[in-house]
């Protein structure tokens, strides 16, 4: 669930669910890198580029899980 989503529907992220998330997503990206040999293997440039996508979305998808970290930790008030 995006964190607008989770926002809008009155939800509040917490940092164990968020560590999950980014867990989770990075468990994802041991297919991609199967993904990615197979299709160099078999030289398949259509799949390589999807693999490639792929990784791109899953980096994305980390770098926003950290930055909401980073929030919920600048939210916390024993936090500073």
């Amino acid at each position: 669930m995006s964190g607008k989503l989770a926002k809008a529907k009155g939800f509040k992220k917490s940092k164990p669910g968020t560590y999950l998330s980014i867990g989770t997503t990075l468990f994802g990206a041991v297919s991609v890198v199967k993904q990615a040999k197979k299709a160099k293997a078999e030289q398949d440039t259509l799949q390589l580029v999807d693999a490639v996508v792929s990784a791109a979305a899953i980096v994305t998808g980390v770098a926003l899980l950290i930055r909401e970290l980073r929030r919920l930790g600048d939210d916390d008030v024993l936090a500073g």
